[in-house]
Parts: C-alpha cells; sequence; structure tokens
C-alpha cells in the first residue's frame, strides 16, 4: 500500500467533510505508518471525532522538509454529482473523487515519500503533517503547530500541497472572517416605521463594505502578481427576519477581508468599526438599544517568500522552473511561518478550479509530476 494511487483510492473513500471529522481517515493513515515502524503523533481535537497527524522519519534534530496537507474536505449536499464522490474512479486521465484536487491527491503523494524515505538513510528529516478543518479557517492545524513549537522543532522548510497546477507558489494573501451583528426593534409590518429594522441596517453597513471595496480596488495597495491584485471586502451571508409582516429585530452579516501583503487589515477592520458606529449612532437616537458590534471569527495570514529565499530555491529546482507564481486563495503556510519561524512554499498537484465542485477531479498527468517532486526533494535529504 505503498502506491500513491492505492493511497488515493483509500483516502477518498473516507468521507472527511469538515462539519464530521477526519478520525477515520487518520486511524487508517496511522495504521500504514506503525506498519512501516515510522514514528508518528495524533493530536486529537477536545471532541475527538478529528486529529491532526505528525510523523518523521530520518535523523532527529533541526533542518529538514516537511511536507504538509489537510484532510477534510467540502461537502457535496446539492452537487450535482454523476458518479460516487466518495469512490475514485477514473476516465480519460482524469481522477474523480471529492478530494482528489483539494487535497488528498497531494496527501496520498506526500505519504507515500515518507513510506519511500523510510528504507533510505537520510541526513535530514524528512516530516507528514496532515490536519483537519482546514476548510473552515484552517482551525485544526494551530493546535498541532503550538506543540511543535513548543517542543523545539525546527525544520528548513515546510512544503504545502494546495493544488497550483504544480507551479510554485511563494505567496497568498491573508484573510479575516468577521460578523455583523444588527440589532433593532421589532414592530408589527402595517407599523413598519415605528420600529427598526435590522435588515435595513444590516444593508446600511453592506454598504459601507461595497464603499471600501471600491476604494481598495481604485486606489489601493496593489500586487500584480495576484489575480486580483488588491485587497478584496466580500460579504458571504445575510440571515434576518422570520416572517414578512414582522419588522426584523435582529440581522446577522457575514463578511470577509482578503488582503495584499501591504495592507493591513487591522486597520481596515478599525475603519469599520468605526463605520458602524456612526451607523448606530444615528439609529440610538430613537431606538436607545439598537446599533451594530462586529467580532472577528477567524483569521489566518498570508504568506510571502522572498525571491532569494532558499526555501524557494530548493522548490523551483525540484518543480524544474525557474518562475513562481501567487495564488489567490489561503493555506496553512502563513501558520506555519507564523508558529515555527521557517520558510513556506506552496505546491501541489491539480487545479483549484476544480476543487470544490461536483465531479472534481485531478488528472494523473498531475499525480506523476508531484510524485516526481517529491522524489527529487527526499533525494536531497538523502546522506551522501
Amino acid at each position: 500500500m505503498t502506491n500513491a494511487y492505492d493511497l488515493l483510492e483509500r483516502l477518498i473513500a473516507f468521507p472527511s467533510v469538515s462539519r464530521d471529522g477526519n478520525i477515520e481517515l487518520i486511524r487508517y493513515v496511522s495504521s500504514v505508518l506503525a506498519e512501516a515502524g515510522i514514528d508518528h503523533r495524533l493530536y486529537p481535537s477536545p471532541t475527538g471525532d478529528r486529529a491532526s497527524l505528525f510523523a518523521t522519519v530520518g535523523p532527529s534534530g533541526p533542518g529538514g522538509l516537511v511536507l504538509s496537507g489537510h484532510t477534510d474536505v467540502v461537502p457535496v449536499d446539492g452537487q450535482d454529482w454523476t458518479r460516487d464522490p466518495f469512490r475514485l474512479s477514473e476516465q480519460d486521465g482524469r481522477l474523480y473523487g471529492r478530494g482528489t484536487t483539494d487535497m488528498k491527491g497531494f496527501v496520498a503523494c506526500a505519504i507515500e515519500a515518507v513510506l519511500l524515505a523510510r528504507s533510505k538513510r537520510l541526513a535530514a528529516p524528512l516530516h507528514l503533517a496532515l490536519s483537519y478543518d482546514e476548510e473552515i479557517g484552517c482551525v485544526g492545524v494551530r493546535p498541532m503547530l503550538a506543540e511543535l513549537a513548543k517542543a523545539g522543532l525546527r525544520p528548513d522548510w515546510v512544503l504545502i500541497g494546495e493544488p497550483t497546477s504544480m507551479q510554485v507558489a511563494s505567496g497568498h494573501k491573508g484573510k479575516l472572517a468577521a460578523r455583523a451583528s444588527c440589532c433593532g426593534v421589532a414592530a408589527h409590518s402595517a407599523l413598519a416605521p415605528t420600529g427598526l429594522n435590522a435588515i435595513h441596517l444590516a444593508a446600511d453597513f453592506l454598504g459601507e463594505l461595497r464603499g471600501l471595496q471600491a476604494e481598495l480596488a481604485e486606489g489601493g495597495s496593489r500586487d500584480e502578481e495576484y489575480d486580483i491584485p488588491y485587497t478584496t471586502v466580500h460579504a458571504g451571508i445575510i440571515q434576518g427576519g422570520t416572517a414578512l409582516n414582522i419588522v426584523p429585530e435582529h440581522c446577522l452579516l457575514d463578511f470577509e477581508i482578503r488582503n495584499v501583503a501591504a495592507d493591513d487589515t487591522a486597520g481596515l477592520l478599525d475603519r469599520l468599526f468605526n463605520k458602524a458606529e456612526a451607523l448606530s449612532a444615528v439609529a440610538r437616537k430613537r431606538f436607545p438599544k439598537a446599533g451594530i458590534s462586529i467580532e472577528v471569527v477567524n483569521e489566518y495570514p498570508g504568506l510571502a517568500a522572498d525571491a532569494g529565499d532558499g526555501a524557494l530555491t530548493r522548490a523551483l529546482s525540484a518543480a524544474g522552473t525557474n518562475r513562481s507564481i501567487k495564488v489567490a486563495f489561503g493555506t496553512e503556510g502563513g501558520l506555519f511561518k507564523q508558529a515555527l519561524a521557517v520558510p513556506a512554499i506552496v505546491c501541489g498537484p491539480g487545479s483549484m478550479e476544480q476543487g470544490h465542485k461536483a465531479d472534481e477531479f485531478v488528472e494523473r498527468s498531475q499525480i506523476e509530476a508531484c510524485r516526481a517532486m517529491l522524489s527529487r526533494l527526499c533525494l536531497g535529504l538523502s546522506a551522501a
């Protein structure tokens, strides 16, 4: 079971959707590593239905490489799949299944690499880090990183295998997710002006979000290496009201900021706090209990590698290219860099254009390119 394709078939069969946990998948990987005699440790969540895993082959001590991937996937609910999403299938060189691209394809290759490296004489350690709940805000990797930092882990660098079509990504934007809770005053809709509509209050705040976005798009900081070269502000969910004939008392608005490195999310959030308070002050003139409060729900740092970074040089060499990119989506890379004070690079098989969709797939050629890259990286860790 050291073959990446066999491993991928088993991994896809575990429906490790974030909301349901990944513990069965992690137990399977643990059994594979244990059978090979590879030291590893689980980092279970308080609920026990999910866990992260960290394994090491080669000598103990600093240096070496961490291969990092998340094991949770997004739901398939409401998607029009033409095949079983939790059964690996192949057609015309494409491997189909939930998570083939994001990102069990890389995870399978990484496990294979560690199993193969077990029989080699390494001069530096090779680590495997598998996390849970990445899809809902890079949640599961944080407790594991805190423990690894406390234990003094200091690899040379980390390779995050998110799907980049095997292009080497030197950076991505940071993200801050927040919730605006809008409080109005209920009334019968026939007497609507006697109440304060919380949905209307949320709409006023939404206007401020859109105004900030327009400002950033027109004159904000720019990084032309991104497809969207400026910081984005996005409202994703609005929830409010219970019946059409009731003026709603409460409304929730979830929004996010994805920032380029030159923009400070704390400063942008302060501006939005001020906008919310100004709207609240106007509402309180008639309704003292009215207002908008903002709570940060989740955030993770961006990632950036310098042009002369040794990790970037190694990744480019192993990938057989001299050009790097930046990706729009977030990864756990910034958290690794922040917690362990080591560089992180993103490179993995498949395209995010296929992720999170019905009939998700990864090209077999992408898996082969990943296997070849990891083989070259492991060769670089081998003793003379």
